[in-house]
């Protein structure tokens, strides 16, 4: 399977999850009328391979845990797993990776130039896998909103600072309008609170992620 095809294959899940799962962030009303969530067309420049730069540091170093702000007030607490450097019109950019500490999933909260314009101004978050020999496949195609982008009962937090890139990322999910939602703007100000431990984490609202499911020859 292409990697096309199994961002499609994502993609329709994500709807079908959306329309009719228990934990679907969307409310009622908008599940009636729901008829699919909106992406920018699969496009391949927006798919990175390549080695993660890891981060080492000691439990008692204050740099080992990243803490995110949520809109609630409260705190997610997340490890601080590496960077990985690509290039996109013709610069190189940096952003950097966090790791659940009860998986071994990445995840990889960001902003970019499309904020607040066609996407979500809260960010968008991706998910990835750690590939043999640290290798990571970082795929845009994947990017996904945070559940408060549709419901305001769910948890969200900013983007860390390091990872809000200055470049448009015309690729994954795009903004949605929903009936009767609030989402994060009523709550918190993302722009305001753009603290340097911030990002956004939703525990529970999306479908396992199918963006790795190869690996990197060497």
């Amino acid at each position: 399977m292409t990697e096309e095809k199994r961002v499609l294959t994502w993609r329709k899940e994500r709807d079908l999850f959306f329309k009719g799962h228990q934990r679907s962030p969307l409310l009622p009303q908008d599940k009636k009328a729901f008829k699919g969530l909106r992406y920018y067309p699969f496009d391949p420049k927006y798919v990175f391979s390549g080695q993660i730069e890891r981060f080492v540091f000691h439990v008692d170093n204050p740099k080992y845990y990243a803490i995110f702000l949520t809109n609630k007030g409260t705190n997610k607490r997340y490890l601080r797993y590496g960077r990985f450097r690509f290039s996109l019109e013709g610069r190189e950019h940096t952003i950097e990776i966090y790791k659940s500490i009860l998986s071994d999933s990445l995840f990889i909260p960001f902003k970019d130039d499309t904020n607040e314009k066609e996407i979500y101004e809260g960010g968008r978050y991706i998910d990835a896998e750690i590939l043999p020999d640290y290798q990571m496949i970082l795929d845009f195609n994947t990017a996904y909103n945070p559940s408060c982008a549709y419901n305001e009962k769910f948890v969200c937090v900013l983007p860390p600072r390091e990872n809000m890139l200055d470049v448009e990322i015309r690729a994954g999910e795009k903004n949605f309008k929903l009936v009767g939602h609030e989402g994060l703007r009523n709550r918190v100000n993302p722009v305001a609170n753009r603290k340097p431990q911030a990002a956004l984490f939703n525990p529970i609202s999306n479908p396992p992620s199918p963006m790795i499911l190869s690996e990197i020859k060497q």
